[in-house]
């Protein structure tokens, strides 16, 4: 019997019961995909982070009940927050080693995290049919894709007021769907749905963010910029746009620590 730490911790917010909860699970090598999948599933949060010391960096996978993913944000911070709350990590900045993403780093000064991600700007595309009747009928201002579909509406309100058919949205051919809008208090918000993931509703995503930053920051003239995602958990984030990369700031607060079994 192999027993694993795991910590849950709440991202993109500095209050219990906010921002995007994630699972993370530090091993001392990799287990085998099918078992890191099953984990995450038991587990049944949007993520679950796994990683493994590589020097004084580490590597990082994470995982959605579904599937692994390319690149999640409010995972990395929640293990960035572990290895400096709870794990004794010396320094300030920690750099993630990746699959897909490339090197991560997360800096923190005082209580505020900094990701330091890829600019995914998001591009034209052709629009698949029955999307904007998935979404809830609301017509956008335009639509364009990254990874995910990057849908834009007119208003703060749009937004708030979309009840998309998840099952409509599942058969369409996405790992998620990013709408956003002007806010009425910041610079824009968003929220993202990724029910093929396994995730109806993702109350704060990161990884939206390496889209929405160079998005809005081209929109609005400007390279810093105030935003909050609009779930039910809310979270809230100060971003920077700078060319091929992209910053995005946030707290973190812990939840659980505990530890799991498994054969």
């Amino acid at each position: 019997m192999l027993t694993i730490p795991i910590y849950q911790v709440d991202a993109f917010s500095d209050k219990l019961f906010g921002g995007n909860p994630a699972a993370i699970c530090p091993l001392k090598e990799w287990l085998p995909a099918p078992q890191m999948q099953k984990i995450a599933a038991e587990n049944n949060l949007a993520e679950t982070a796994f990683f493994i010391p590589q020097g004084k960096d580490f590597e990082l996978r994470w995982f959605t009940p579904e599937s692994e993913v390319d690149l999640c944000g409010h995972a990395t911070l929640a293990t960035a927050h572990v290895l400096f709350t709870q794990l004794n990590f010396e320094g300030d900045t920690i750099h993630f080693h990746t699959l897909k993403a490339g090197t991560l780093t997360v800096s923190r000064k005082d209580d505020l995290y900094t990701l330091d991600f890829p600019s995914r700007a998001p591009q034209s595309c052709e629009v698949p049919e029955g999307l904007v009747e998935a979404l809830g009928g609301i017509k956008p201002v335009e639509i364009l894709r990254s990874r995910d579909y990057f849908i834009v509406y007119e208003t703060e309100a749009d937004v708030l007021a979309l009840e998309p058919n998840f099952a409509a949205l599942s058969r369409i051919e996405s790992l998620g769907f990013v709408v956003t809008a002007p806010g009425d208090n910041s610079d824009f918000v968003s929220r993202f749905f990724a029910p093929s993931a396994g995730i109806d509703e993702d109350p704060v995503t990161g990884s939206s963010h390496c889209n929405l930053i160079p998005y809005w920051a081209d929109r609005l003239g400007k390279f810093k910029l105030h935003a909050f995602q609009v779930s039910a958990r809310r979270g809230e984030l100060w971003c920077e746009h700078k060319g091929d990369r992209v910053l995005m700031s946030g707290k973190a607060v812990t939840y659980l620590i505990g530890e799991i079994f498994v054969s």
